[in-house]
């Protein structure tokens, strides 16, 4: 202990200044301070890391209703393109070379045409794609049987006929194809067949 005098008007006063002062309050401060900010730390990490889930959470649903949106709409337009392609059909049969077929005519199957092909580069930009069917196997993810075809020169399951396209947006269906599939000829068609060749032949 160090005693100094400090001198007044009056008297000369002595003061005790201790040579250490006790530190284990200041250690306990310093103790409960140090816990205190471990306790925000882990606080600040939780909340940023429920708002990166939030934003990631709001990206998805965004993306969602977004292709919801234009699924819905293209499968609207799917049937505006089935009725291009049956009048494209149709028009695969005139010759529009022929002198007969008059320029009104020739002008409507250009127009046609010309109206397939902006909708189908419509589809490719929002990645519609049209599902690779005819001779694949089939898949009952992506198209839809409506008949069988009996057939023994290709595999069970071949499709072998395709009524209507199926369409994907990207990797989402968004319309199955409608197709008919092969199926082993039976026995009984098999005998049948058999009978009537040996009919011919006699």
């Amino acid at each position: 202990m160090v005693k100094k005098k400090k001198n007044t008007e009056k008297e000369t006063v002595d003061i005790e200044i201790p040579e250490k002062m006790d530190t284990p309050q200041v250690e306990e401060q310093s103790q409960i301070n140090s816990d205190e900010l471990d306790d925000l730390k882990n606080q600040l990490l939780r909340a940023l890391a429920d708002s990166e889930n939030n934003r990631r959470r709001f990206e998805k649903e965004k993306e969602d209703l977004s292709a919801y949106v234009i699924s819905n709409f293209a499968k609207e337009m799917l049937a505006v393109l089935d009725n291009l392609n049956r009048a494209l059909e149709v028009s695969d049969k005139i010759n529009i070379e022929d002198k007969n077929v008059d320029n009104n005519t020739k002008n409507f199957i250009e127009g046609v045409k010309l109206t397939e092909k902006q909708l189908n580069s419509i589809f490719e930009k929002f990645k519609i794609i049209k599902i690779d069917t005819l001779d694949q196997r089939f898949d009952p993810n992506i198209h839809q049987a409506m008949f069988e075809i009996e057939n023994d020169e290709v595999e069970e399951g071949t499709i072998l006929q395709v009524v209507q396209e199926g369409f994907k947006i990207e990797d989402r269906l968004l319309r199955p194809a409608l197709v008919g599939v092969s199926k082993k000829v039976t026995k009984k068609e098999e005998n049948t067949e058999q009978n009537q060749e040996n009919s011919g032949d006699k």
